[in-house]
């Protein structure tokens, strides 16, 4: 009986929920760009002013919620369950051009409230002082969790007397190397996923366990820099700057390896921004520039977001919004799926969602707030390039000094858009205070915030009571829910999915659930549930094997596509006949079963042993060798098989070209070098592949000396070692280049 009131406790709610959601049926007006303003101004506007430089589509607007003074440097942003904002300030990020004092801990988190409900900040208290530049934060339940820049130390922080001030701090995960790279290169995103892991934006997510986060290092997966987005249904969004991509690591898990599939992912010209203002303050010099002085390919992009909320006009919700702080915009990108593969596309014709005329509108981070509006960190300053470019020799230096953009420093704002056919909620989360019921219920809120806080406050709870109810919902179904006379609905789709990943936190996803949800009419929820049952593949459980060898003909690609990424945790002699089969279903090289499958294959031929030569090498050498030969194991084997012979792919030709013998292997080791760092496309000796040797640019000296010695050592090869060296040699010849070469391209480069 205690089980049925709370059951129907939690359904009441979400039906209030469900009626009181506004349908929005707004026709969608097109985006103009405005004249090019060539000579701005690098003075400093107002929040009053610079909200009027801004252009956006008709119908939006930007409203105010914080500036100067009382947010400084803002570069991330979050909210605890009872809507309490944290910012984090880098106080000392680029206060001249010279980067001097940067890494003084004078840096804050900052807690901004609403008090009167008006939608606007109007009290702000020091959360946390004397920090280095912070770059990651989690709100936990009342606890939130950062990470500051140059330390692999986390910790959390909890107000324990209501000051608003953090008055405990406990390292909740403790590793005391420093990261010495460049603050644009280190870690962000510290995302709490549908999946319950904590994702950053390079190599590394965490699982919280009782009190402490627990590591789990992701090998050959894409990297991002700042910012990290997901969208309704887990898929992460990464972005790079330095490498010029403005959406990246978006068509599967990083868990599953990295999957990009080059222009095809991008329609039209995604990767053209569309300013509104000439931007001379750009690293990359006038290349980058059209006849106008505008920027011509996104540069800086980050902070990118899914927009996921309610109250803007419904045709937004599972756009990809992307900051642009060089060209002063905001992308707005629809994404399209196209027979499993995710296609980014530029929502306007040659203009941008959001453009400003402001030369210090710097836009560095975006999320989808309590309210549903789409929120905006404005870092609203004049420099937004870290002092290893800003040197003597730079591009940039003389259009800084120029302009006197070292001078606009201190200041910063926080924006959020509204639409005028939704008018804001100002309903104030009290989620931190909810019952169990309450966050059941939220878990069907039109609004991904409250969805996302429900589950993630449900699974810290560790409660078990609430289990029945979270497989009642789940499942869409019950025997007693139906004899509830006033529940009409079931619950939502996208609540199901909550619900299940739910129970995945509370390890309460079992076996017989799982099995139900397999053959779901929804096809989410059966991918979802291929998902959720990988602890069973792992094991190679004989009734979830039998199971998964039926959805090789299942109707959904992405159902499809999750069978063979999961597959990865089965054994070889288990997931291959399967892998086989959905090949023959799906042959066509270019879609995202094969491709998947495809990594999977190789992930499993890797676990395989490689053997390794070092005779006739002196210590130095074979020190080499031996660490290259895991690090081929690791990564280049599951494209060129063990023994470098190239990988066979069932009956659908083979992956990547073999590495015994290959001249390019034991030729030039320039020739080598250059393809491994910036990768290789196009016919190999008169054969297609299906896909390219993905550039290893962020790769170290010494990891791509090691694995290159091995190959040409080994796999049939006798050849030289590459020392760390020969590397950085020809880096400092072809820079940062991105696009991988063609063997025509190395052939009129001598090679």
């Amino acid at each position: 009986m205690r089980i049925i009131l709370s059951v129907l406790s939690i359904f009441c709610i979400a039906v209030n929920i469900h009626c009181s959601t506004a349908s929005n049926n707004t026709p969608e007006k097109p985006a103009k760009r405005p004249p090019v303003i060539q000579h701005p101004s690098p003075m400093p506007l107002t929040p009053e002013e610079s909200i009027k430089a801004m252009h956006l589509p008709e119908g939006f607007r930007v409203e105010l919620v914080a500036s100067e003074p009382m947010i400084q440097e803002p570069v991330a942003m979050v909210w605890d369950g009872n809507s309490n904002m944290y910012v984090a300030e880098m106080r000392t990020y680029m206060q001249d051009i010279n980067a001097t004092n940067e890494n003084d801990a004078v840096s804050r988190v900052v807690r901004l409230e609403d008090t009167n409900d008006d939608g606007k900040m109007d009290k702000r208290t020091v959360f946390i002082d004397s920090l280095v530049l912070p770059r990651m934060l989690l709100a936990l339940d009342d606890r939130l969790i950062v990470q500051e820049t140059y330390s692999n130390n986390i910790h959390a922080y909890r107000d324990t007397d209501g000051d608003g001030i953090a008055d405990e701090k406990v390292l909740v995960y403790h590793n005391e190397t420093p990261d010495k790279r460049n603050l644009e290169h280190q870690r962000s995103g510290m995302l709490w996923n549908l999946d319950n892991w904590i994702y950053t934006s390079i190599h590394l997510r965490y699982k919280w366990e009782g009190d402490h986060l627990k590591a789990d290092t992701l090998e050959d997966v894409p990297a991002g820099q700042w910012g990290l987005g997901n969208d309704d249904y887990g898929r992460l969004f990464l972005s790079s700057a330095g490498g010029e991509i403005a959406a990246k690591g978006f068509q599967q898990m990083p868990a599953y390896g990295e999957l990009e599939f080059e222009e095809a992912q991008y329609e039209g010209d995604f990767h053209e921004p569309w300013p509104i203002i000439a931007t001379p303050d750009i690293e990359g010099g006038k290349k980058r520039l059209r006849d106008d002085s505008t920027l011509n390919h996104f540069t800086a992009t980050c902070g990118q977001t899914i927009y996921r909320g309610n109250a803007l006009p419904s045709y937004m919700h599972g756009d990809l919004f992307i900051c642009e702080p060089v060209g002063r915009l905001i992308r707005r990108a629809k994404v399209l799926n196209k027979n499993g593969v995710r296609v980014v596309k530029n929502a306007y014709d040659k203009a941008e969602f959001l453009a400003s005329s402001d030369m210090n509108f710097r836009p560095v981070n975006m999320t989808t707030g309590p309210d549903g509006c789409l929120y905006i960190v404005d870092m609203y300053r004049g420099i937004i390039q870290e002092g290893n470019w800003t040197g003597p020799s730079s591009y940039i230096r003389p259009q800084i000094l120029r302009f006197g953009l070292d001078k606009n420093i201190g200041r910063g704002r926080i924006y959020r858009i509204v639409h005028e056919s939704v008018p804001p909620s100002r309903e104030r989360p009290a989620l931190l205070n909810a019952s169990q019921a309450q966050l059941i219920a939220y878990l069907s809120h039109p609004n991904g915030w409250w969805r996302d806080n429900a589950q993630k406050l449900l699974v810290l709870r560790n409660d078990a009571s609430v289990v029945p109810a979270l497989k009642a919902s789940a499942l869409g179904h019950s025997s007693f829910l139906n004899k509830l006379m006033f529940w009409k609905e079931k619950p939502s789709a996208i609540g199901r999915i909550h619900a299940l990943w739910t129970l995945e936190g509370l390890q309460a996803a079992d076996k017989n659930l799982l099995l139900e949800l397999m053959e779901d009419p929804a096809p989410e929820m059966r991918r979802m549930a291929i998902w959720i049952s990988e602890p069973y593949i792992k094991k190679d459980d004989p009734e979830i094997m039998d199971r998964l060898k039926q959805i090789v003909n299942d109707p959904d690609t992405d159902v499809r596509t999750q069978l063979v990424q999961s597959l990865r945790y089965s054994t070889n002699e288990k997931a291959t006949p399967i892998l086989e089969a959905v090949i023959q279903k799906d042959s066509v090289r270019t879609s995202m079963v094969y491709q998947a499958a495809q990594l999977t294959l190789g992930h499993l031929t890797s676990s395989l042993a490689v053997q390794v030569n070092t005779e006739g090498l002196d210590e130095a050498s074979k020190a080499l060798v031996l660490k290259g030969a895991d690090n081929f194991k690791s990564l280049c084997s599951s494209c060129h098989g063990s023994d470098g012979k190239g990988l066979q792919f069932g009956g659908a030709g083979m992956v990547a070209p073999p590495l015994a013998g290959s001249p390019r292997v034991t030729g030039n080791p320039g020739a080598l070098i250059r393809i491994v760092l910036s990768g290789l496309k196009g016919p190999v000796d008169g054969k297609d592949y299906p896909s390219i040797m993905p550039p290893q640019l962020n790769s170290e000296d010494q990891w791509l000396a090691e694995v290159l010695s091995y190959i040409r050592t080994n796999l049939g090869n006798e050849a030289s070692v590459i020392q760390p060296a020969d590397i950085k040699k020809v880096r400092d010849v072809v820079g940062r280049r991105w696009d991988p070469w063609t063997l025509e391209e190395l052939q009129q480069a001598g090679f």
